[in-house]
């Protein structure tokens, strides 16, 4: 976590943002979505759900509590993936747009993924310095 100063320098925050964003937009211009308000709110709760708990984790200050928020994060992402390929089913979606918004997901859940994985080596290095200092 020190690598960054806040949360909003995070990569993987930035990309989850703009997914949030286009993923409102989708919302509210999609027919499809927009008539159907459970849908919609779902999707748009669960998009904004990614960057809200990568901020959340990082504003806790804890290594455990980021890498907490962040498997929160990546939930929140599979379950986006997740109405993406219902949307595909119905079908909601172009083509192009599916793809579009299944890459997007599969990128910042790859990013959250790779970040748990950063920070728990940390925490794990962590845990063997200071049990040196002890010693």
């Amino acid at each position: 976590m020190a690598k960054y100063n806040s949360f909003e320098e995070m990569q993987v925050y930035r990309k989850a943002l703009k997914f949030a964003t286009e993923t409102y937009l989708l919302a509210n211009k999609n027919g499809f979505i927009a008539k159907d308000f459970g849908l919609k709110d779902q999707l748009q709760r669960a998009a904004l759900s990614i960057s809200n708990n990568i901020a959340e984790g990082f504003e806790r200050e804890t290594i455990k509590e980021m890498i907490r928020s962040l498997y929160i994060a990546k939930g929140s992402a599979g379950e986006c993936r997740n109405m993406f390929n219902f949307f595909n089913e119905m079908p909601y979606l172009s083509q192009d747009e599916f793809k579009f918004y299944k890459s997007e997901l599969y990128a910042v859940s790859g990013q959250l993924g790779n970040y748990i994985k950063y920070l728990k080596n940390l925490e794990k290095q962590n845990k063997i310095s200071r049990k040196t200092e002890n010693n």
